[in-house]
């Protein structure tokens, strides 16, 4: 899906075109976002950015900002994707539209926490249904474009192998699973779907890295520091020696 093997995770109010290309020099791919594209998850962004001085995404268009800032990466040498936030199926489908015209990879954001998210009908509520997030899946698929879905471990009563394995039959090509310090679900779901896995969570060295990737991972994403070259060259040199190791041992690129 990407290479090097290592991607930007979405940063609510901060990762943007510019941040991506910051990050080109040593991940494969970045996650801009999130983006809310309906009204509920919108006012749900306003109330967090008010109460909580959150920063947000909050453009009058939500699809005329993805476009302009894919449009903004056009040159730059790594794969973008988008994380996006909705309670309904047909605004994903338009911005997975949006997406297709980049080469860009949609994601789903079944991921946020956030209590007034959760409250509107999105983030990680989505995992707990998991019949809403197979339908915004495979609309996002309808469009063209590679779709991801960011999700969360330790979510009580949630079967994350279960759901992984709805979404790949929606549908879905990638999941990013922010592990939260449950690594072994990692391996679960790389050895019962046939899904592009990028593990996410505390990812900052050499022996982070190894741990993802030993475990199944496909691929590591890098969150809160994708703004730190330090920890970025860390992480992108380990990625770098694991798939030498892997071609002299002659395994195949996913």
């Amino acid at each position: 899906m990407f290479s090097p093997r290592l991607a930007l995770a979405s940063l609510s109010g901060e990762a943007d075109a510019d941040w991506a290309e910051f990050g080109a020099e040593w991940a494969g791919a970045a996650f801009l976002g999130g983006i809310c594209l309906d009204e509920p998850t919108r006012e749900a962004a306003r109330k967090m950015v008010a109460d909580r001085d959150r920063t947000e995404f909050l453009p009058p268009d939500p699809n005329a900002f993805i476009d302009d800032q894919l449009s903004a990466l056009a040159d730059v040498a790594l794969r973008p994707g988008v994380n996006v936030r909705s309670t309904a199926t047909e605004p994903v489908r338009a911005a997975a539209a949006v997406a297709a015209t980049h080469g860009a990879v949609l994601e789903i954001n079944a991921h946020c926490r956030q209590e007034e998210l959760c409250a509107a009908g999105c983030g990680e509520t989505l995992l707990r249904n998991p019949g809403r997030l197979e339908r915004q899946v495979a609309a996002a698929s309808s469009s063209g474009p590679r779709v991801s879905v960011k999700v969360r471990t330790e979510l009580t009563g949630v079967d994350l192998v279960s759901v992984a394995n709805r979404i790949e039959a929606a549908g879905a090509d990638a999941i990013h699973v922010d592990a939260m310090d449950s690594e072994s679900v990692v391996a679960d779901i790389a050895d019962e779907t046939g899904l592009f896995v990028i593990a996410n969570n505390g990812v900052r060295d050499r022996e982070t890295v190894r741990e993802y990737l030993e475990y199944g991972a496909d691929a590591v994403s890098v969150g809160r520091p994708s703004d730190d070259p330090e920890v970025l060259e860390r992480v992108a040199a380990a990625v770098s020696e694991w798939v030498a190791e892997g071609d002299q041992a002659g395994v195949a690129e996913p």
